[in-house]
C-alpha cells in the first residue's frame, strides 16, 4: 500500500468516526448537556467533504481552466482557516462546558472557574492580536489570527485536563464519566497539534512519517469519545465534605464573592434595665410593709 493510499484510508477513517460520534452524540441527546461539543462535531463532518471537493479541485481532478483551479486553492485556504478559527471558539466554549459539569456539585467555585475563563479568553485574544505579523497584509493574515488562537486553546485544554485529573477524588468524578472523557480526547488531540508542530519545525525531513502518527493518535481520541458514548455513564456520587475541609471553605468563599453581604440592624439594649425593675420592685414592697405598720398602731 503505498503512502497517498494510506494516508486516504486513514482520512476516511477519520470521517466515518467523526459521522459515526456526531450521530451517537445525538441519538443520546447529548447534545442538550454539551451543546458546544454537539457543534464542534457538526462542523468537522460537515467541513470535511467541502475541504476534500475543493482539494481535488484544486489538484485539477475535476476538470476545468486553469482559473478554476486557482478559485479553489483560494477558496480552500479561506475556508480552511476560517473553520480553523471557528474551531477554536467552539474548543473555548467546550472547556467551559465540561468545566461546569465537573464543578456542579462546587457553585461557588463554579461561578469563580467562570471568571478566570473569561479573563483567560481575553488573555489570549491580546495575545493573538499582539503576535500577529505585521508583515502580511493578505489573505495570509488570517492564519496569523488562527495559529496563536487555537495554540492558546490547546493549553487551556491541557490545563483543564491537569485541573480534572488532581481534583477527581475531590469532586467525587468517576473516570467513566464524560466531561472527563471529553477532556482526555482534547487533552490528546492538543498534545498531538503541539508536538507535531515542534517536530516539524525542527525536522522538516520527518514530516510524512509524523503525518501518519499524527493522523493515528486523532483516530485514537475520535474512538475514545465514541466508547464514552457508548458505555452508559456511572451516576455521579454526591460530594460529602466535612465542615473544615479545605474545599468547602474554599467554595463557601467563592460563593460570597461578588456580595455585598446581609446588612442587620443592631438596637443597642438599655443600660441597666434589669436593675432598674429590681429596684421598683423593692420599693414597692417597701412602701406596702410600711403603710400596714401604720395601720396596725
Amino acid at each position: 500500500m503505498s503512502s497517498q493510499l494510506a494516508m486516504t484510508t486513514m482520512s476516511a477513517a477519520e470521517f466515518l468516526l467523526s459521522a459515526v460520534l456526531g450521530f451517537a452524540f445525538w441519538k443520546k441527546a447529548l447534545r442538550k448537556r454539551f451543546p458546544a461539543m454537539g457543534t464542534y462535531l457538526a462542523l468537522r463532518v460537515a467541513s470535511t467533504p467541502v475541504f476534500s471537493q475543493l482539494l481535488l479541485g484544486e489538484a485539477g481532478r475535476l476538470g476545468g481552466s486553469h482559473q478554476l483551479v486557482l478559485l479553489c486553492a483560494q477558496v480552500y485556504f479561506l475556508a480552511f482557516w476560517g473553520v480553523y478559527i471557528c474551531s477554536a471558539v467552539i474548543l473555548y466554549f467546550v472547556c467551559l462546558e465540561v468545566f461546569q459539569s465537573a464543578l456542579a456539585s462546587m457553585p461557588g467555585l463554579q461561578k469563580l472557574g467562570i471568571v478566570v475563563f473569561r479573563w483567560a479568553a481575553l488573555v489570549s485574544a491580546i495575545v493573538t492580536f499582539s503576535s500577529m505579523s505585521s508583515l502580511h497584509h493578505s489573505l495570509l493574515i488570517v492564519s496569523d489570527i488562527a495559529i496563536p488562537l487555537m495554540r492558546s486553546v490547546s493549553l487551556l485544554e491541557l490545563c483543564l485536563l491537569g485541573f480534572l485529573c488532581l481534583s477527581m477524588n475531590a469532586l467525587r468524578l468517576s473516570p467513566r464519566d464524560l466531561a472527563f472523557g471529553i477532556s482526555l480526547g482534547f487533552g490528546v488531540m492538543s498534545s498531538n497539534d503541539l508536538l507535531f508542530t515542534a517536530m516539524t519545525a525542527r525536522y522538516a525531513s520527518l514530516t510524512a512519517p509524523l503525518q501518519f502518527v499524527y493522523e493515528s493518535v486523532i483516530l485514537v481520541a475520535l474512538s475514545t469519545w465514541l466508547v464514552y458514548c457508548a458505555v452508559p455513564e456511572p451516576v455521579r456520587k454526591p460530594v460529602v465534605l466535612q465542615v473544615n475541609s479545605t474545599i468547602y471553605r474554599w467554595n463557601e468563599i467563592a460563593s460570597a464573592l461578588g456580595h455585598p453581604g446581609t446588612q442587620v440592624a443592631v438596637q443597642q439594649p438599655a443600660n441597666g434595665f434589669f436593675l432598674t425593675d429590681v429596684e421598683n420592685v423593692v420599693e414597692k414592697v417597701l412602701n406596702r410593709n410600711l403603710k400596714r405598720r401604720e395601720s396596725e398602731s
